[in-house]
Formats: structure tokens, C-alpha cells, sequence
């Protein structure tokens, strides 16, 4: 795997360092954690950007500028430096030759669908949890962001050396399971010919159990129309959770999403892992029998001072300790939930938990339990991912009564498509809550960022059939000395993808890939403008071969980066557009 440059350079970095201590010109025995190597947000202060001596002086005690100056003179002496300068109190800038640039065209050219691979993770497995949505009906747009944003997450993990398990927890142990079955059993009689009337208030009223209720029909006859529920209950809860459960993997497939592992919340009680879970915590004191405080406010007339087991998450950084039974003994949802991180925390080094923003108030708890749970040792991450509003025209979308008042995944995928729902999901960060408008999000114009990624991509695409009716063949390794410092622009954002992937998985940050490949696509537009108005400047330039071979080297270069990010979006690139 070719080093990314920015990874380079953070080697010249560490090599710099080792001979300025060899020389007595730095202190030894100096760690060289948080040092980094980035561009200047303003191109005029050069092509990197170091903080090296500004973090080894403070670990030393002594003044940056010195140390910069030192450091600058060593790098200025590399191959593929111009120039290093210090400026202000100690950042080092540097200014690379354009050959520097050309040589990492030629490795983007070469890595092809690897450019921007990283070994960060060092295969370490990351079990990843998202979507998750109670198997009551069919996905709708509140599940899809926390759907992509997971997938292209693990895109992300897996692109940068990690093991990835995709992990769908189904909750099929509470009351809305058994509110789905009666909701199944109502349209079950309606297939065997009943008139019912309106489905009774508290069920689901969807018409996507309708199908449920005929097949129940088909294969029970009329053996429970008129039977206690206590004889058909957990049949249909099954039937019914196996059916919605069949339905949501359908829909995610329409996002080419796909889990690894599915895990039940009700296998997860019937094998006794809470009561595991629970035993292992009272065994190192991280559980007690206590009795919790009152509510705050106005207390009910029904709240008693009862005994429970009690987590103690104010250990770990929460506001109080945490009941994991209930009164009745049954287990509270976070006992459950604290079971099934034990038990996803065996097989992983790592955790994530996607979690809609309505879950806000029980991150601090959960976190709680998973440093508990792994005493700490294992990195476990929530994130949070806020609303999607639908509008139409700016307008809000009235909703579906026909899919049970909500407007479903699958009617959006079949009117925008997948790649145009996957991009917007990621162009802006999952806390931040986004407007899906559904005439914005297939407009041809530059404030639309799909078009505008995927019109770059198309117009890169074209330039084959102009090089081809030009005359142009592209067999030949072209001259990218011809390549100037015009061109050299879009190889300078484009070297900027291993790093943006690198902390973007660092971070947990998909949605960094969107905006990494909106900068690239403006770069890329505005140097097509250009040609638009100086043919001298056209990719395809018939008037010049040579040049016109670097140049279409230089585009299909471009157009891999943009492959790459794409790919780890989980979107399809265009080849054609009308307008390219």
C-alpha cells in the first residue's frame, strides 16, 4: 500500500526530529504524539502546514520558533521541498515543488480503487450497530439517516484496516410487539371475511399488515378468530415480527444495505444473558439492591420507595445510579440493553451505537455501562443522528395513510433514487438535523451537491469519446511535466482524500467524504470553465497531443478519487448527464 503524502511527510517529521537529537539541536527522549501535517485553510501560507515544534516545545519546555527553525531548515533540504518557513510562533509552512505533485498523480494513477486505504484500524473488529428500527413496519425516512450514515461509516472502518461487524439489534420483547400481533390478529379477521370497522385506536393502522393477516388466514383458517389471546399471542408476535423483520431487509436492500448479524432482544432474555450480565457485575460491586430517589416534580401517589437492583453508572460520569430490574422483577429496557453490549463486547475491540437523537436523554447511562462492561479497555462511541424533515417545493410532505401516517423509504428510493437519498443523508453531520426536499435533491444545478459530484464525474467520463473523436490515443505513459501549476491544483485537493478518510473514520464522521468531494468537484468545474473560455486550457486540446495526454491522465485521476469517495458513500457514479 503506497503511503498517502501526508503520511509522508509526517515520516520526514519523525526522521527530522531523530537527526536534529542525533546533532543535539533538539532534546531527547521527546513523544511525538498529536503531531500533524495538514493544508493551510489559506493557500498562500503554502502547500502543508506543521505543528511539530509548537507540540515538542511544550512537552520540552522551551520555545517553539527555535525549534521550528531548526526543523524548517532540515526539511527545506528534502527532494520534494521548495520551501519551509516558520511563521508566527512556531508553525512550520511548506511549500512543495510540482513535481511533488506529479508524483502523487502517478500514485493515485496507480493505487486506483486502493487510493486512500489505510492500515489505522491494524484489524481491529468495530461492531458497528445501526438502524435497529422496532420490526412494527416497513422502514420510513426517520430510519434512513441513521441507516446510511451507518453503512457509510462502516465503509469507512473497513477501508481503513478494521474488521466490520454490521449489527441490526431487533426488539421483539417489548409491548409494541405485542401491540404489532394484535394489530395482525384485527387484519387476520378481516381476511377471513370479518367487518371490523376502523382498526381500534392503539394499533398499528397501516395497510402493510394486510398481507400478514391473509397469510395467517391461509394457513390457521378461522382457529383463532374467536380465541383468547392468551392462545394466539405469541404465534402472531412471531409471525408478524418474522414478516415486518422480512420487510425492513427488503427495504434496506433498496440502499444496498446489508447487516452481518442480527440479534434479538427476546433470544437475548430467554438465554439468560441479563441474569449473566447481572452476576457479573454484583460480583465486582457494580451492582447493589438500593432504593432510587423520587422523581423530581410533583411525586405520583403510586411511586413506593422500592428496592432494586441498582447499576452504578455514577461511578462512570452519570447523574445517578440506574434500576436494570423492574418492581415486578421483569428486566427494565437499559437492563436489557446493558446484556447486550456485554455480549457484543466479546467479540469486539470496538463499539458504535447509531441512535436516533430521541435517545439523547440515555447515551450518559449507556456509556456508563459499556466502560464498565469492558472496564474500560474498548473505545465506544454513540452517535447520534437527528430528524429529516420532507418537503416538497419547501413545502412540508403530507403523510401516507395508507403506510400507516408515515411517508416509507421505499416510496422515496423509488422517486429520487438510492444514490440521490444515500448522498444527501451525508451532507451535513448527523447531529445537525436536514431538510429533504424531493424537488432540490434531483436538480441540475451547482447548490444541489449530488448533481454537482456526479456532473464532475459525468464530464470526466466524456472526456474518453472527445479524446477518441479528437484522435487522441492514451496508451502511451504521458508527459506530466507538461502538467502546470494550474492543473497541479486539482492534484493538490485531490492528495487531501487519504487524510479526510483517515479522520473521518477516526472521528466517525461519514459525512466529511461529502464534503471532501464537493471541494474536489468545484475544483474540478471551475478548471472545465476555464477551458470553456481559453481552448488552450481544454482537457481536450487537439492543437497539443502531449499536453492533451496529461491532462486526460490528470482527469481520469480525478475521476478515480471521486470513485473512491463515492464508494465509501455507498453511491453509484454517473457516467452521463445531459448536461455533460
Amino acid at each position: 500500500m503506497a503511503v498517502s503524502l501526508h503520511a509522508r511527510f509526517l515520516d520526514h517529521l519523525a526522521r527530522g526530529i531523530d537527526d536534529l537529537q542525533l546533532a543535539k539541536d533538539f532534546p531527547a527522549g521527546l513523544q511525538r504524539a498529536g503531531l500533524t501535517v495538514e493544508r493551510p485553510r489559506d493557500p498562500a501560507h503554502g502547500d502543508l502546514s506543521t505543528n511539530a515544534a509548537m507540540i515538542l516545545a511544550k512537552l520540552s519546555g522551551t520555545h517553539p520558533r527555535p525549534l521550528a527553525e531548526k526543523l524548517a531548515d532540515w526539511l527545506a533540504k528534502l527532494e520534494d521541498v521548495a520551501a519551509a518557513d516558520v511563521a508566527g510562533p512556531g508553525f512550520i509552512n511548506i511549500r512543495l515543488t510540482d513535481q511533488a505533485w506529479r508524483d502523487e498523480l502517478a500514485v493515485i494513477a496507480d493505487q486506483k480503487d486502493r487510493y486512500g486505504m489505510s492500515p489505522i484500524g491494524a484489524g481491529k473488529t468495530v461492531n458497528i450497530e445501526f438502524v435497529s428500527a422496532n420490526p412494527t413496519g416497513p422502514m420510513h425516512m426517520g430510519h434512513c439517516r441513521g441507516a446510511v450514515v451507518g453503512d457509510a461509516l462502516a465503509n469507512l472502518l473497513a477501508f481503513t484496516g478494521h474488521r466490520v461487524i454490521r449489527e441490526y439489534y431487533i426488539n421483539d420483547a417489548g409491548g409494541q410487539v405485542d401491540v404489532l400481533a394484535r394489530s395482525a390478529h384485527h387484519r387476520y379477521r378481516e381476511a377471513l371475511g370479518e367487518s371490523l370497522g376502523e382498526i381500534a385506536e392503539g394499533l398499528y393502522p397501516g395497510d402493510y399488515l394486510k398481507p400478514v393477516g391473509a397469510a395467517l388466514a391461509a394457513d390457521f383458517g378461522d382457529r383463532y378468530a374467536d380465541a383468547p389471546e392468551t392462545d394466539w399471542l405469541a404465534i402472531f408476535r412471531a409471525r408478524a415480527v418474522a414478516a415486518m423483520m422480512e420487510t425492513i431487509r427488503e427495504d434496506l436492500a433498496l440502499l444496498s444495505i446489508s447487516h452481518d448479524r442480527f440479534a434479538s432482544e427476546a433470544d437475548l432474555v430467554a438465554a439468560g444473558k441479563p441474569d449473566d450480565a447481572e452476576a457479573w457485575m454484583r460480583a465486582r460491586d457494580l451492582v447493589y439492591d438500593g432504593v432510587l430517589e423520587p422523581p423530581k416534580g410533583e411525586i405520583s401517589k403510586d411511586w413506593e420507595p422500592i428496592a432494586l437492583p441498582l447499576f452504578r453508572s455514577t461511578r462512570f460520569g452519570d447523574d445517578q445510579d440506574r434500576a436494570i430490574r423492574k418492581p415486578d422483577g421483569g428486566w427494565t429496557y437499559f437492563g436489557v440493553d446493558l446484556a447486550y453490549h456485554f455480549e457484543k463486547a466479546r467479540d469486539a475491540d470496538e463499539l458504535i451505537d447509531i441512535w436516533g437523537a430521541d435517545h439523547a436523554g440515555t447515551v450518559k447511562r449507556i456509556v456508563a455501562a459499556a466502560e464498565a462492561l469492558t472496564e474500560g479497555r474498548k473505545r465506544f462511541d454513540v452517535k447520534l443522528v437527528q430528524i429529516v424533515r420532507l418537503l416538497r417545493a419547501g413545502e412540508p410532505v403530507k403523510m401516507s395513510k395508507r403506510a400507516g401516517n408515515f411517508v416509507t423509504l421505499a416510496d422515496v428510493i423509488r422517486e429520487v433514487g438510492k444514490d440521490v437519498v444515500r448522498f444527501m443523508m451525508l451532507t451535513r453531520k448527523a447531529e445537525a438535523p436536514m431538510d429533504f426536499d424531493f424537488a432540490t435533491v434531483v436538480e441540475a444545478s451547482k447548490d444541489n451537491p449530488v448533481f454537482y459530484v456526479q456532473y464532475a464525474h459525468a464530464r470526466i467520463s466524456s472526456l474518453a469519446n472527445r479524446a477518441a473523436e479528437a484522435g487522441i490515443e492514451l496508451g502511451d505513459a504521458p508527459d506530466l511535466a507538461l502538467l502546470d501549476g494550474l492543473s497541479l491544483t486539482l492534484v493538490k485537493r485531490a492528495a487531501e482524500f487519504p487524510r479526510i478518510v483517515e479522520a473521518a473514520a477516526a472521528a466517525r464522521e461519514p459525512h466529511r467524504i461529502a464534503f471532501f468531494l464537493e471541494g474536489l468537484a468545484a475544483d474540478f468545474h471551475a478548471l472545465w470553465n476555464i477551458g470553456n473560455a481559453d481552448p488552450a486550457r481544454r482537457f481536450v486540446y487537439p492543437e497539443n497531443l502531449p499536453v492533451s495526454r496529461a491532462r486526460l491522465f490528470l482527469a481520469s485521476a480525478i475521476g478515480q478519487v471521486i470513485r473512491n469517495g463515492l464508494a465509501l458513500m455507498g453511491v453509484e457514479p454517473t457516467h452521463e448527464m445531459e448536461r455533460a
